[in-house]
């Protein structure tokens, strides 16, 4: 099994491939196949950003593994002007989708229900197979919502603290 633990720089040249959907390429630990065959264990540190198309790799044999955005099924989003495009990524984005962005298009996992959605806000809609790169967010890193383990991220209320003045 090919053991995975770092990533590293981009490299110009790789010994081996992993072509992932944005789902498993948002995990830091995943059993999956390289492009020949061989079997991949992820174990990458956890509360970083998923990884990207051409991101790299250091196995613990020291192969260099590069990281292809494999192709998947998506929407893709136009409108007739930008304020319904921005209608759209908002009713989109009150959802939390993740959402890949474009000069006058948005791109979204398939899924009927947010395409009737957008169907009923006048989007039109097209479905694709192409390597899936959502936004990030505003924040960068992992995933956070308040964990109290992660010191820059508590935003546990403090709403009442008795005996205590301010």
């Amino acid at each position: 099994m090919l053991v995975i633990h770092h990533r590293i720089a981009p490299q110009p040249h790789w010994d081996e491939e992993l072509h992932l959907s944005h789902e498993a390429r948002s995990k830091t630990r995943l059993r999956c196949f390289s492009a020949t065959g061989e079997d991949v264990g992820l174990f990458l540190e956890r509360g970083k950003p998923p990884l990207q198309h051409g991101d790299c790799l250091r196995a613990e044999d020291g192969r260099t593994v590069r990281v292809f955005a494999q192709a998947q099924p998506l929407l893709h989003v136009t409108c007739n002007n930008a304020f319904e495009l921005t209608r759209a990524a908002y009713h989109l984005g009150n959802r939390h989708v993740a959402l890949q962005l474009g000069d006058g298009w948005l791109r979204l996992l398939d899924d009927y229900v947010l395409k009737a959605m957008l169907d009923q806000l006048g989007a039109t809609t097209c479905l694709i197979e192409a390597p899936f790169e959502p936004e990030q967010g505003a924040y960068g890193g992992g995933h956070h919502h308040s964990h109290s383990s992660d010191a820059e991220f508590s935003y546990a209320p403090r709403l009442h603290q008795f005996g205590m003045r301010t």
